[in-house]
């Protein structure tokens, strides 16, 4: 493996590790929420409103630690602040288990938000520093398919432990995820290597004449470069559109269209099992057809899910609105990431990188409460799913304007 002649690149170990870092991170720092969330409502006596708090406090975490964590990992072992920041993932889920109040559990929801950026943020960056431009949309692709495979657990485990725990499944839930997110935090420390020149190795991947390999940019060159502000105004309306439909996927299913637990449980896994393989897949797409357009194509795909949802109450209607969005789950955030790695290049592409999620997470924050707030208010999450795609063709249409990697260059000053 030194050599670099293994018959087996080592960057395939480094997306092996850090999908499953992801699994625990998003999949199920983040989206267990979902699941657990009508259950953990009932058992501590939560509104709507509160319930949108709760959610809201985990963004609040990830977004004030994404622009930190990225920056960090720049200057520091990218490789330890994802193990610091995913046992601080499991150690808030565990806490979140021993909850009161609405007060400790937004407490602890935000602890693990704050976790999840830590480590979700270098998890993705390290697609840049272990492929090239060529393959980057492939490898962040296959990164944030970890949250499908948490989904795709979830969406049977969760209903399991509620039955077989009527009075404190809920919390049982947050112990279980909390301490296997543990595990997958030790897995990471182990096997994770922060470049390929670690191992004697290149990133795996034939060049591209237009990367960035060794951009000679400064922190500050980025956080003023307008492309970069363009691209995370996009990844705002992502953040925004689809937390509204993910936080609220159960609670619609389950308490308006009355479905049943199980039931809504069965619509979760779908999810789930149709996203494994849409980061790799729309990944692919933009190495071909260029970001831009991959990403309107997802955001197009995204908002017309949003409206079935909101439109269609009908089986028919969950079923369409579950497939498309499945199909396109997790593609946003890998295509940011790897057109964040063609801006940039490796070495500035955690800061980077977590500068854009910082201002995806502004969107994640403001939209549960509001979402909330407008179900509490009208009695239905229609009006919360229109927004939702009112604001994802807004995405579609930024993205069409997102410019072309042989335009970047000269404008960092590389």
């Amino acid at each position: 493996m030194g050599t670099g002649r293994s018959q087996i690149h080592y960057g395939w170990v480094i997306l092996l590790i850090g999908f499953i870092g992801v699994m625990g991170s998003l999949g199920f720092g983040r989206f267990a929420y979902t699941p657990i969330l009508p259950a953990m409502k009932e058992g501590l006596s939560l509104t709507y409103t509160q319930m949108g708090w709760i959610g809201t406090g985990n963004f609040i975490g990830y977004m004030s630690f994404a622009f930190m964590g990225g920056y960090l990992a720049t200057h520091l072992s990218p490789r330890k602040i994802i193990f610091i920041s995913l046992a601080l993932v499991g150690l808030g889920m565990i806490l979140t288990g021993f909850s009161d109040s609405f007060e400790f559990a937004m407490v602890m929801r935000t602890l693990v938000g704050a976790g999840s950026a830590g480590s979700n943020v270098p998890i993705l960056a390290l697609a840049s520093a272990w492929f090239t431009t060529r393959r980057r949309g492939m490898a962040t692709g296959i990164l944030v398919s970890g949250s499908s495979i948490a989904l795709l657990l979830l969406g049977p485990l969760v209903p399991y432990i509620l039955q077989s725990f009527p009075a404190s499944g809920w919390r049982v839930c947050w112990y279980l995820l909390g301490a296997t997110t543990l595990l997958i935090a030790l897995l990471n420390y182990f096997f994770l290597r922060n470049r390929p020149e670690e191992m004697n190795l290149q990133p795996f991947g034939a060049p591209s004449p237009t990367s960035l390999s060794s951009s000679s940019g400064t922190i500050k060159n980025i956080y003023t470069f307008r492309p970069l502000w363009h691209l995370a105004g996009v990844f705002f309306t992502f953040g925004f559109s689809y937390v509204i439909y993910m936080q609220y996927f159960s609670a619609y299913l389950i308490n308006e269209a009355k479905i049943g637990t199980e039931k809504a449980g069965d619509y979760l896994m779908l999810l789930g099992v149709l996203s494994i393989f849409c980061g790799p897949f729309w990944g692919m797409v933009s190495d071909r057809i260029g970001r831009n357009y991959g990403l309107a194509l997802v955001f197009l795909t995204q908002g017309t899910s949003y409206l079935f949802f909101g439109l269609v109450h009908s089986p028919f209607g969950h079923l369409a609105s579950t497939i498309l969005f499945g199909l396109t789950a997790w593609s946003v955030p890998s295509i940011v990431a790897a057109t964040v790695g063609d801006m940039v290049g490796p070495r500035l592409a955690p800061a980077a990188l977590g500068f854009t999620i910082f201002l995806f997470s502004i969107g994640q924050v403001l939209a549960p409460p509001v979402a909330g707030k407008i179900a509490d208010l009208t009695g239905s999450f229609t009006p919360a799913f229109i927004l939702s795609a009112v604001v994802a063709f807004a995405g579609m249409t930024g993205a069409l304007f997102i410019s072309r990697p042989t335009r970047w260059a000269s404008k960092l000053g590389c």
